[in-house]
């Protein structure tokens, strides 16, 4: 079985949210919370996630509005997105975040933890969830 090494990143304005899976591509758990500064950067950080874990591609949230458009904030993202992953040189995947930000302050409730006192933690498991999102959509993941 191949080894699958992706990055999942929840994107925001001022944090990026960062997950990493295990080889096996079953399990996502959020890694770290990078603070948005500069792009330059924003991406050195990135740059050496990438190396440590190997990692072969990137899977970006993309908040689709309610009703399953683009709107501003999601062509935001994408146009983030793109920048990202050309400067990490990595192939680029994008899953539907809504309602993930919400789930991880669920999460973080169920922990007796305070999501406004939290949100770093809030973002790497929101990049989490995503990532698990694209890891149970992919081919014969089922089968495993």
């Amino acid at each position: 079985m191949p080894r699958i090494s992706a990055l999942g990143l929840d994107l925001g304005h001022r944090r990026i949210g960062v997950a990493g899976c295990d080889g096996m591509g079953l399990i996502a758990t959020g890694l770290t919370t990078i603070r948005r500064t500069t792009f330059a950067q924003d991406i050195e950080q990135l740059q050496q996630i990438v190396a440590e874990r190997h990692v072969q591609t990137l899977v970006v949230g993309l908040p689709y509005t309610m009703n399953g458009e683009l709107g501003t904030q999601a062509q935001r993202t994408q146009k983030l997105a793109r920048r990202i992953a050309r400067a990490l040189e990595l192939p680029l995947n994008y899953v539907d975040e809504r309602l993930t930000s919400q789930e991880a302050e669920s999460m973080m409730r169920a922990q007796q933890l305070t999501p406004s006192e939290h949100r770093e933690i809030i973002d790497r498991k929101a990049a989490a969830l995503i990532l698990q999102r694209w890891l149970d959509q992919k081919p014969g993941r089922a089968s495993l």
